[in-house]
């Protein structure tokens, strides 16, 4: 209906009903004269429906307020008097423009009126569309979780249900389409494998109509379910339940499997070290109770990492499989055999005396040397095995195992391929299980890792000494430890172990920035001392190695040309092409290059023509027996002949007599350094020695912060 000005003209006997007659009833109402069909009496709650004030409706004609075709024709058919009444849900214009929907209703009044009610629904369409919104949200959301979701009311009439329910229980589509709630109950109730047991719960969950629960049960079809059941309330008072179905099958499968493997080995399905370490323990129960003595054995394959670089690690695991096979067709069904990792198994040989124990071992050893054929390649797998018996060998899992695979390791060293008995005394046997020397790399790597926290570490230098002048013209960097538990320990004994370990690398590290910062030092104070710093082969084939030096340089503002880097053979021969690549940077940073050690390892002159070196340093080996030693006297003169002709100069280390000296300086050699001149020394006895060495100086020796 649209709302415009009132007619110009209208007749004043049309008039009207006073307002004020209808202005009593809630509802807008306007009365219309039924032969001109215009409004001759509105009520304020109209003006409000359309927007205006009342006296603009008035005199208007009612086919002005239509605002749909079907308004439209009601009045043209009630002009003619065929229709008297109508009932509708309809849509009215507002003032500013928009739909309004109300119920109307239109009935003649006597002869002369019609009577017209609208029922503003636009806060009703609202709910409705709210409520749509929020039952297709819910709809959207029962359909969208991973969970089958049932709603019942307190009868237990279903009420609501998802596609996920009817899924899990496989529910018939004949079914479904009956909306048979029996029908859907006793489906349910044939398809659990205990039908009773699950009335039984659903009793129980009827009964009380507040109770939370949680069960599992299984079906026939092999699905295991967990139902959730929680009461569905309104205002505080329950009209209902929800059930929430989850598949459990797949979850318990995998905790199962992995329960499975937290006990097996993936490979073999052999018991694991956790099985095994249980199974031994029950053993040790009932050797301690009935007396009956049981044997350990550990078995590992021989050169079995040979099996794998030939013919890979697929046939490798094949191979696994089929010893673990010829294993256990050795053993009893009472004994165990278990795989600990890699190569390694352990059998578990219950009520077994040192003669059976053999009697075992025998057996394994000889069904092992039976050829293995795979893939038309035959071959042959030996092991070595090492016992140990309780209780003569030990009372505990660990002793006995410690003690079976200490056995099977001298069997490795004396040729493999056989069994030996753990043995308390001999050669090998003398030494405790839990001596220092087998604990110490343990211990040595905690402590040193403390000690480059803490600050343990020191670099003393060594003096080198020109042999023809007699000056100091160079400082070998060496690094010292002296742990508040270990005492004083050797370089000889930590720095293998920082090797092995990698730790060998931050080590360097602070040697490098320690020297270097030393070096800066002393240029400040009007003194050029090189030093020279050992690098290990870890240290040197890490990619960011070049940076690490140059940095270190930069951080103390020191020239190239006063760090020598000190290189055994073997760092240059193991990746030649990535060494020369290496060295090359180095010498352009202006860095020197030494090789330690030089004549114990692979020399070459292939090498050394190509690689940047400055100076040889002959290993102290050659020195000590020097000049007596004729092999040794041929040696270091060689050396001495090659570095002339390479035009390198030669270093001689471990010099501790006047005879020494005297030899290396008539053969040519260069420098020296060594306990003749002194060891090696902390900052401050080393500037006190080069002071004493040196011609006077007004310069004073001093060490960098830290150092």
């Amino acid at each position: 209906m649209t709302v415009g000005e009132p007619a110009r003209g209208l007749d004043a006997s049309i008039g009207g009903l006073p307002d004020g007659l209808l202005d009593g009833l809630l509802e807008a109402v306007w009365l219309v004269d039924a032969g001109s069909l215009r409004i001759r009496s509105v009520n304020a709650a109209a003006a409000e429906l359309f927007g205006v004030e009342a006296a603009s409706l008035r005199g208007r004609g009612a086919t002005d307020l239509c605002a749909t075709p079907e308004d439209l024709v009601f009045w043209s058919e009630a002009a003619t008097g065929v229709v008297d009444d109508i009932v509708s849900d309809t849509l009215v214009r507002h003032a500013s423009g928009r739909l309004l929907p109300v119920t109307r209703r239109v009935s003649r009044i006597g002869a002369g009126l019609f009577l017209v009610t609208c029922r503003d629904r636009s806060a009703q369409r609202a709910a409705e569309e709210e409520l749509e919104t929020r039952l297709a949200e819910l709809r959207a959301t029962l359909e969208s979780t991973a969970d089958g979701i049932l709603v019942t009311d307190l009868s237990g009439h279903i009420r609501s249900f998802n596609h996920r329910f009817a899924g899990l229980w496989a529910l018939p589509e004949e079914v479904l389409a009956r909306r048979d709630d029996e029908a859907v109950r006793e489906w349910m109730r044939a398809s659990v494998v205990d039908g009773a047991d699950y009335e039984r719960r659903l009793a129980a969950i009827h009964e009380a109509t507040m109770l939370q629960t949680s069960d599992v049960f299984t079906l026939h079809s092999g699905r295991v379910l967990e139902r959730l059941t929680l009461p569905q309330c309104t205002r505080g008072h329950p009209i209902g339940r929800v059930f929430s179905f989850r598949d459990i099958t797949e979850k318990l499968a995998a905790s199962a499997r992995i329960e499975e493997l937290s006990h097996t080995d993936a490979l073999t399905g052999l018991p694991n070290r956790r099985l095994l370490a249980d199974r031994i323990e029950f053993a040790l129960a009932m050797a301690q109770r009935g007396g009956n003595p049981f044997a350990l054995m550990v078995l590992n394959l021989d050169r079995f990492k040979q099996i794998n670089d030939t013919l890979g690690l697929g046939v490798g695991d094949r191979v696994l499989l089929e010893v673990t096979d010829r294993i256990k067709d050795c053993l009893r069904n009472v004994d165990t055999v278990a795989r600990l990792a890699g190569d390694e198994f352990v059998l578990l040989v219950h009520q077994a005396d040192a003669s059976a124990a053999e009697a075992t071992a025998r057996r394994v050893i000889d069904a092992m040397a039976r050829p293995f054929t795979l893939d038309a390649v035959s071959f042959t797998v030996t092991c070595s095995i090492g016992i140990a018996m309780s209780p003569a060998d030990g009372d505990s899992a660990d002793d006995l195992l410690r003690r079976a695979d200490a056995a099977m390791h001298h069997v490795k060293e004396a040729g493999r391929a056989s069994f030996r008995f753990h043995q308390p005394r001999g050669d090998a046997g003398q030494r405790p299980d839990h001596s220092p020397l087998q604990i110490a790399p343990m211990q040595i790597d905690h402590a040193m890792r403390q000690a480059l926290v803490s600050g343990q570490f020191r670099l003393h230098y060594q003096p080198q000494i020109d042999l023809k002048s007699g000056q100091v013209i160079g400082a070998e960097a060496l690094i010292r430890w002296r742990d508040p538990v270990l005492g004083e320990v050797s370089p000889g004994e930590f720095i293998p172990v920082a090797e092995e370990s990698g730790f060998i690398i931050p080590i360097g590290d602070w040697v490098l920035s320690q020297a270097v910062r030393q070096a800066a030092a002393w240029r400040a104070n009007g003194l050029e001392m090189p030093v020279s710093v050992n690098v290990s082969a870890l240290q040197f084939r890490q990619p960011d190695f070049i940076d690490r030096v140059a940095g270190a340089l930069k951080g103390a503002n020191l020239p190239a040309r006063l760090l020598e880097l000190e290189l055994t053979e073997s760092i240059l021969i193991h990746d030649a092409a990535g060494a020369l690549q290496r060295l090359q940077a180095l010498r352009q940073l202006g860095v020197q290059m030494a090789i330690d050690d030089f004549g114990t390892g692979y020399s070459s002159l292939g090498y050394l023509k190509r690689f940047p070196i400055a100076r040889l340093k002959i290993d102290r080996s050659f020195i000590k027996n020097l000049p007596d030693d004729t092999s040794d006297v041929a040696i270091v003169n060689a050396i001495i002949q090659l570095g002339r002709a390479l035009n390198l100069r030669v270093i001689a280390e471990g010099v501790e007599t006047e005879p020494q000296r005297q030899f290396l300086l008539d053969a040519g050699c260069d420098e020296f350094q060594g306990f003749l001149f002194a060891p090696a020394l902390d900052h401050g006895s080393f500037e006190g020695r080069v002071n004493r060495a040196a011609p006077p100086r007004s310069v004073r020796l001093v060490h960098p912060a830290g150092g």
